[in-house]
């Protein structure tokens, strides 16, 4: 069995960071939804057009029949009296009011509906709501954000802000109640909390922001700041029933741990809630720490003595024929392990071929279950991948021959050439690249993964 190589081409759009489910974990899709809203936008304006030109020529009626009314009541007899009134009496009666029946009847927003109708199909689901928002949370946890610096959008890497209204903090906050994840409910509640404090208007009410904050900074194990968000609930809702019972076990439960403690009670801290007020639990990844520090530009750093021996070359594949004339460009990027790059290893029109041969194809990525060996989705990858083989077009023949000249290992057993494509806070938790799982049926044929060749056709911003 010849060697064996396993590579992927990634679209990597932001790093470390049929229903229409998982919009949410593709820029290229997301990217539809731009136009799709522009279209109805436009559909909206004109409709909107159409309503008021209604209105206008029933304006005009009005008008018109007002002033008429006033003269046929005034004198009824005598207006009647000319026979020429009495006949655009019954005209009007008989057609010209049918003819306003019908126009008040037309319904300008047909139109506008079926466009609705149309693209509704591809709208985002409840799912993709949820991941979105559990995206931005991840990306908060990532790059260490605070809520108020989140919601006036002021991320790294992006000279833009987008804003956070109080429902929208709201709305984060409530996705991660209803998930369990009280340490971020805490934070979106208060900041929602903060922001309509501040006067900004919100259709939601502080009554509701607190019964959802009070209630999750209990979960977070502070009791006596549960205590004082529920009684201020109260004050502004005395017939609360929830948040009257909460209040009363919340006392009556911290009542019991002062006495089994023997300590006097102290009141909550005047401080805010804010990040680092509490600890964000722990969860399946033990690397997580590390991983996040690194997507952050943080970790071990390349010292002066260890950079010395980095060097930049042409690589030309052992002499190989293809490269001879055209070398690539080879650059060491890390020492131990040694880890290198290509520059220039795709051209653009290549890159351009590639990700509109694989955009029809983009479906929400997936890894192996290891209990079942099944193929499944799974939160730790969030991303959408499609598959491309050199038959689909000359330029996927043509980049399998460049990676093999480059690597001097066969694509014949490799598998095909993948590209992924990453949404909104999309990732891929730390991983083996190679299958852990000795009876794997995948490996009888070919074996196991050898090597990863990463392209990257976009580049991420630090």
């Amino acid at each position: 069995m010849g060697k064996r190589l396993s590579y992927t081409l990634w679209a990597l759009l932001w790093c470390c960071c049929c229903a229409q489910a998982d919009v949410f974990t593709s820029i290229s899709h997301m990217t539809d939804l731009i136009y799709t809203e522009k279209d109805l936008v436009h559909s909206l304006r004109e409709y909107i057009k159409a309503e008021e030109s209604k209105l206008a020529a029933v304006k005009n009626w009005a008008n018109r029949l007002d002033a008429l009314t006033r003269v046929s009541t005034s004198d009824p007899e005598g207006y009647l009296g000319h026979p020429v009134n009495a006949y655009k009496l019954m005209k009007r009666l008989n057609a010209e009011w049918l003819e306003l029946e019908s126009l008040v009847l037309q319904n300008p927003s047909d139109g506008f509906i079926s466009n609705m109708s149309t693209h509704r199909q591809y709208f985002p689901d409840e799912e993709d709501k949820m991941g979105a928002a559990k995206a931005l949370m991840r990306l908060q946890d990532t790059y260490k954000l605070d809520s108020e610096t989140f919601s006036k959008g002021k991320l790294p890497g992006f000279h833009s802000n987008a804003l956070l209204t109080v429902d929208d903090c709201f709305d984060l906050g409530k996705t991660a109640y209803n998930d369990a994840d009280y340490y971020h409910a805490v934070l979106w509640m208060q900041q929602s909390l903060k922001q309509l404090d501040s006067a900004e208007e919100a259709v939601v009410s502080k009554v509701d922001i607190l019964d959802y904050l009070s209630y999750s900074v209990y979960q977070m194990g502070d009791l006596p700041r549960a205590i004082e968000l529920t009684r201020r609930l109260v004050a502004i809702d005395p017939n609360h029933q929830r948040a009257g019972g909460n209040l009363r076990y919340f006392e009556k439960l911290l009542s019991k741990q002062i006495d089994e403690m023997g300590q006097a009670y102290e009141p909550t801290s005047e401080e805010p809630i804010q990040l680092g007020t509490y600890t964000r639990p722990k969860d399946h990844l033990p690397e997580r720490e590390t991983y996040e520090a690194l997507c952050r530009g943080e970790g071990l750093k390349m010292n002066e003595a260890r950079r010395s021996r980095l060097f930049c070359r042409y690589q030309n594949g052992k002499m190989n024929p293809r490269l001879l004339l055209k070398p690539m460009k080879e650059e060491d990027e890390w020492d131990s392990p040694h880890i290198v790059r290509y520059q220039d290893a795709l051209t653009d029109s290549e890159i351009e071929k590639i990700k509109e041969l694989a955009r029809p194809k983009l479906a929400r990525a997936t890894v192996r279950d290891p209990k079942t060996g099944v193929l499944t989705t799974a939160n730790y990858r969030v991303s959408k991948s499609a598959w491309l083989e050199g038959e689909d077009d000359p330029v996927i023949a043509r980049v399998n021959q460049r990676i093999e000249d480059i690597s001097g290992l066969t694509v014949d057993t490799a598998e095909l050439l993948q590209v992924a494509n990453y949404g909104v806070g999309g990732q891929y938790e730390p991983h083996y690249d190679f299958s852990r799982r000795p009876l794997d049926s995948n490996l009888k044929i070919d074996g196991n993964r050898l090597a990863t060749f990463l392209n990257y056709v976009r580049t991420c911003s630090d």
